[in-house]
């Protein structure tokens, strides 16, 4: 198996639904460190589209819809509480991160550990019931 490139652009982005966007985007800025780097209000004050940054690393957000879209996606609480998918954000203290989580109300779904591959890390829930997991494991180092 080779080795993998060392990324300098965030190729993949993951793109994310919340009923109240402008509360997630606080949730998301103040517990895991992502900064607001652009944010497009709707008149009604949900958010059209959101890119938030960390690092080299971008997530686009929205507010749930009901579009065409939108009709593509549900939104955890709608299912059982599952996810058909989840985004790993890789951070430099695990511990930090998991120290707010449980501070700001997330729920832990694994608790904090060192994995066997290296790293250490956790999976949350943010308050809509997307699951995060957060780790210091980074594949390009």
């Amino acid at each position: 198996m080779s080795s993998i490139p060392k990324q300098t652009t965030c190729n993949v982005m993951p793109c994310m639904r919340y009923r109240d966007a402008n509360a997630a985007i606080d949730w998301l800025c103040s517990v895991f460190g992502f900064e607001a780097q652009m944010v497009v209000p709707e008149k009604d004050g949900s958010v059209a589209h959101a890119q938030l940054i960390f690092g080299n690393s971008m997530i686009m957000l929205g507010s749930a819809f009901d579009t065409e879209y939108g009709r593509l996606l549900k939104q955890p609480n709608e299912i059982g509480q599952f996810v058909t998918q989840s985004t790993y954000l890789v951070v430099k203290d695990a511990d930090l991160v998991y120290d707010r989580v449980r501070s700001a109300g997330g729920q832990i779904l694994l608790d904090i550990k060192d994995e066997d591959y290296g790293g250490r890390g956790f999976t949350c829930r943010d308050p809509e019931g997307h699951v995060w997991s957060i780790g210091t494991y980074d594949p390009y180092d």
